[in-house]
């Protein structure tokens, strides 16, 4: 951090900062995500200032070396990042076995680095940090929508008096090429299955949210009185 900090390179580190803060929000606003343009820009901007301020007050313009207290320059850039913890905290949430935000609240983290390395003065190392940012979230978020990844997902099967046994409906998942992590069977009157619960591992994409069709094709088989199927029943 440079001591003595003129307005223009104050211009040139906010404009930067901006600039920043705003290619990564717009990446994030577009795919309706909740830190949109808004939050990650000020975000961005609230740390940028921080660093700045902490050169303003770090002026020794006039003075001997030894005719002020040095300060340790590590303890304002972690206190940002702890404060940004609660941030982040908050954009992620669980639903049932579901977890979401987890990319926001890793995004928010990055732009505030981001802003300390530019309200720093570290120019060039704030402007890779951008540059591997939105590789980062607009290249590899297409590699993963096209990439094939274990899914997991919750399959609840209600039969009627004449459905089928046990043993047809796993057979008819494992020829599908899903595998069963765990099962659980309520049983009625002479043994015959009312209820089939299972947790379910197949190869997909995603993005992928409707259930398969091989899932399709075993209800049309079967005619169960119900089917439910919820992914994200990752255990």
């Amino acid at each position: 951090m440079h001591l003595g900090i003129t307005w223009n390179e104050i211009a040139l580190r906010l404009a930067c900062t901006v600039i920043a803060g705003t290619l990564i929000g717009i990446n994030r606003g577009e795919h309706g995500r909740a830190a949109g343009l808004r939050t990650t820009l000020l975000v961005c901007l609230a740390a940028s200032l921080a660093m700045i301020q902490a050169n303003l007050l770090l002026n020794a313009t006039g003075k001997t070396s030894d005719s002020f207290v040095i300060m340790d320059v590590m303890r304002l850039p972690l206190g940002i990042l702890s404060g940004m913890g609660f941030i982040g905290a908050g954009a992620i949430l669980r639903r049932g076995n579901l977890v979401l935000g987890i990319t926001t609240a890793a995004t928010l983290w990055f732009v505030t680095v981001m802003g300390l390395c530019f309200g720093g003065g570290q120019i060039a190392l704030g402007l890779i940090a951008l540059a591997l940012g939105l590789i980062i979230l607009s290249g590899l978020k297409w590699v993963e929508d096209h990439w094939t990844q274990d899914r997991h997902a919750i399959l609840t099967i209600v039969t009627g008096t004449n459905g089928p046994t046990e043993n047809e409906i796993v057979e008819a998942l494992a020829a599908a090429n899903y595998k069963i992590n765990f099962s659980s069977i309520v049983y009625g009157e002479n043994g015959v299955v009312r209820k089939f619960t299972c947790q379910i591992r197949w190869r997909g994409r995603a993005h992928e949210t409707q259930s398969p069709e091989p899932i399709k094709q075993l209800a049309a088989r079967f005619h169960f009185l119900e089917m439910d199927w919820r992914i994200g029943g990752h255990q």
